[in-house]
């Protein structure tokens, strides 16, 4: 059988999502049995996150359980050591986590039929929300990639299931510290924190996949 290695934050969070999932959902305090958990990994949402564009970019990774859904940022020592226990976000990936939140809300608040249908009753409601946006058009890639992870997320567990932010930090225990705390600049958004060490399952800076 084919040896696979990884190396960096993708490969890492692959390697959690396969290995340290049981760990993960500890972590967040969530009791829903491993069979149970959809997952989509990198899931795009354009490319571009700039003023007037319905683009916000990808998620490294959106985790539902029976329980919640989680919209997980992943991040990484880069092999360099790390003296702090908190660490800033980008205003762009804050951003990111309030827009998709509130297509979730929004599409789990009721039954749309389609796309069309969805875009005409919260278009006014997301511009006041985020006017330097734009909704996802009818028929673009983000809302044909946005419909159908809603549609996935809403047939999947429990209803009202709640929505959390986590930020997934890889870090080498022999010299970085652990993440406490994600500092947002007093925006409204709030991230659970879970440290995975991986120091010791590298070999020459690579995370074996298999």
């Amino acid at each position: 059988m084919n040896e696979i290695f990884g190396y960096g934050k993708d490969a890492f969070t692959i390697w959690a999502l396969k290995k340290h999932i049981s760990e993960i959902l500890t972590e967040l305090d969530d009791q829903s049995a491993l069979p149970s958990c959809l997952i989509f990994f990198r899931p795009s949402f354009g490319r571009k996150s700039g003023k007037g564009s319905a683009e916000f970019r990808e998620f490294d990774t959106i985790l539902a359980s029976s329980e919640s859904v989680y919209l997980i940022k992943s991040k990484w020592d880069n092999l360099s050591p790390n003296k702090n226990d908190e660490i800033k976000l980008k205003n762009e990936q804050i951003l990111r986590h309030r827009i998709f939140s509130w297509y979730f809300m929004k599409w789990e608040a009721q039954h749309y039929r389609n796309w069309k249908e969805f875009c005409n009753a919260s278009q006014k409601d997301f511009r006041s929300n985020f006017p330097d946006k734009k909704i996802a058009p009818e028929e673009s890639i983000i809302a044909r990639n946005l419909e159908f992870i809603l549609k996935k997320l809403h047939e999947h567990g429990k209803r009202d299931k709640e929505l959390k932010n986590v930020l997934l930090y890889f870090y080498d225990s022999n010299k970085s510290k652990q993440i406490k705390k994600v500092i947002t600049d007093g925006l409204d958004v709030n991230f659970e924190v879970i440290n995975i060490e991986y120091g010791q399952h590298i070999s020459g800076n690579f995370i074996s996949l298999d």
